[in-house]
């Protein structure tokens, strides 16, 4: 079953965010999904098998000054349940509310190294459009 993320879900989320590379606590999910679900432009929706969450997909819309669209923010599936489709319907998912939305594109950012992702976006249609390097400057 695929719905939508809620506060009560944070205690699952960190397990699926390891698995990601990211370290992050019940308490910085608490509050990061609660500003997620107050914005009119972006949620998080899980794929919930044997009352289990077994995968989530984050999308947003992303306003610049020279273009529009959705992005996918996040996209994890727990090890036990990769290659079972959970990943395609959690995407088709975050499509449809982007159409919904108006969007007329869905982007996504995958790292260089994770070239078992690049296939599974290969296979579900879409397209490498640019490399690029990535900078912060922390604050």
């Amino acid at each position: 079953m695929i719905r939508r993320a809620m506060i009560v879900d944070a205690k699952e989320i960190p397990r699926l965010c390891l698995q990601l590379g990211n370290q992050i606590r019940v308490e910085q999910v608490e509050e990061r999904l609660e500003k997620i679900n107050q914005e009119k432009d972006s949620v998080i929706f899980l794929y919930e098998m044997d009352n289990l969450i077994c995968g989530w997909v984050h999308v947003f819309g992303k306003c610049i000054i020279q273009m529009e669209y959705a992005e996918i923010g996040g996209l994890v599936i727990d090890t036990e349940y990769r290659g079972k489709g959970v990943g395609k319907k959690l995407m088709g998912t975050a499509e449809e509310w982007a159409k919904d939305k108006g969007f007329s594109e869905v982007r996504l950012r995958s790292g260089g190294h994770r070239k078992e992702a690049h296939q599974f976006y290969k296979g579900i249609g879409y397209e490498n459009i640019k490399w690029q390097e990535v900078f912060r400057l922390k604050l």
